[in-house]
């Protein structure tokens, strides 16, 4: 009986210290350190094409800018501004703030991580022949959604997360007009993605990735509602991804 009461006399400080450790910048710099590398490497494998790109946009402009194709052109800035997302995720996790409360339960964070790397899933399928047009609106839509989310990212700075959680509540910049910009830039870019590996599969990914985003923005306003007082009226004047639509 004795060792019974001190057992359970020392698991709640136990627990009560591990939840300390929890809240402090260095674990949560821990979490992130997967994240971290992972857009590192993918900043590194995309590092090589985008100087590839542009010093035959250079070379081409040198000799002859009359025949330097737009599609060229396009990709170059589509993979520049891809580059330019991944860097500003790597800072942002970095130096972000230490989450005040985090959804609790394992379909939230399924929701989450689905919805961050389902657009993997897209890349790896066999590119499709395309006409110029459908290549061009597909670049367009991923330079349009990357700039966009990296607009949303740099507002957001140090309340990024991939988890639904609360670290600070960003009211200006696109948050004020719409909850989930970052998202809506992500879906755009991702949609523009789809369209240039066309298929079944490439389509059920993005309707997938598409339900898990909308799922993952429910749970991080549950959340936010229970940390932030004054975020109930920050939902009535605002839309949750498309003004006057949604």
């Amino acid at each position: 009986m004795k060792l019974r009461a001190s057992t359970l006399y020392l698991g709640p400080a136990v627990w009560g210290h591990l939840e300390a450790i929890r809240r402090t910048k260095l674990y949560d710099l821990f979490a992130a350190v997967p994240l971290i590398v992972w857009f590192v490497f993918c900043a590194t494998q995309m590092l090589p094409l985008v100087v590839r790109q542009i010093t035959l946009v250079k070379l081409v402009i040198q000799t002859d800018p009359s025949v330097l194709p737009a599609s060229l052109v396009l990709s170059t800035v589509s993979h520049i501004t891809t580059l330019v997302f991944f860097s500003v995720l790597v800072v942002v996790f970095a130096v972000r703030q230490v989450p005040q409360r985090t959804a609790v339960g394992f379909f939230p964070r399924c929701a989450a991580m689905a919805g961050t790397f389902l657009g993997v899933g897209i890349v790896i399928l066999p590119p499709q022949e395309l006409s110029s047009a459908v290549y061009l609106a597909s670049l367009l839509l991923i330079i349009c959604g990357t700039a966009f989310a990296i607009c949303a990212g740099l507002v957001l700075g140090r309340s990024m997360s991939i988890l639904p959680e609360a670290r600070r509540l960003v009211t200006w910049g696109p948050y004020a007009f719409i909850r989930h910009p970052l998202y809506l830039g992500e879906i755009v870019a991702m949609t523009g993605v789809a369209l240039q590996y066309l298929s079944t599969w490439a389509l059920l990914l993005l309707g997938l990735l598409c339900v898990f985003q909308l799922q993952r923005m429910k749970n991080e306003e549950r959340v936010l509602f229970q940390v932030f007082p004054e975020y109930g009226d920050y939902i009535a004047r605002t839309a949750r991804l498309v003004p006057g639509v949604y």
